[in-house]
């Protein structure tokens, strides 16, 4: 039975509601270094981060997850587009319910093609890109509990 507290009927009772959960945000990004950077930094922040280094491998995560939240916001380098199948970035963002997607472009050249909620031109630091995700997505609340 629904009730004030956002519960489905098929959710049990003492689970959080499937919306209140933190934002999935998938990082396609080639360099594991920036990656695992930027993906402890949003963790630390509150956002359920998680990263591929291709297309193919962001689609092997699942739209739904039991405890974890939807994927609100896509973030891809363009050197993950090289030589991928264009559809492969379509299929994504269509596997996850069409999130908004952010580039980011390397200085001198265009941006690739897409529909970019926004793009960001190298060079940029971890710190710019959590802001792009807090101005998407909105800050998180803080952390409770002991801090370590």
């Amino acid at each position: 039975m629904c009730n004030s507290q956002g519960m489905t009927p098929d959710e049990p009772k003492g689970q959080p509601a499937y919306d209140a959960l933190p934002p999935r945000v998938l990082l396609v990004m080639p360099d594991q270094w920036h990656r695992s950077l930027l993906r402890a930094q949003l963790r630390e922040l509150g956002y359920d981060a998680l990263g591929a280094p291709d297309l193919a491998g962001s689609l092997l995560y699942p739209a739904e997850e039991p405890e974890r939240g939807r994927v609100g916001l896509v973030l891809v380098d363009q050197q993950a587009l090289a030589g991928e199948d264009r559809n492969l970035l379509t299929r994504l963002l269509n596997h996850h319910g069409e999130p908004p997607a952010v580039l980011i472009a390397p200085a001198g050249l265009p941006p690739s093609a897409g529909q970019w909620r926004q793009v960001v031109t190298r060079p940029v630091s971890i710190a710019e890109l959590v802001e792009s995700v807090q101005t998407i997505l909105g800050r998180r609340p803080e952390p409770s509990g002991p801090s370590g």
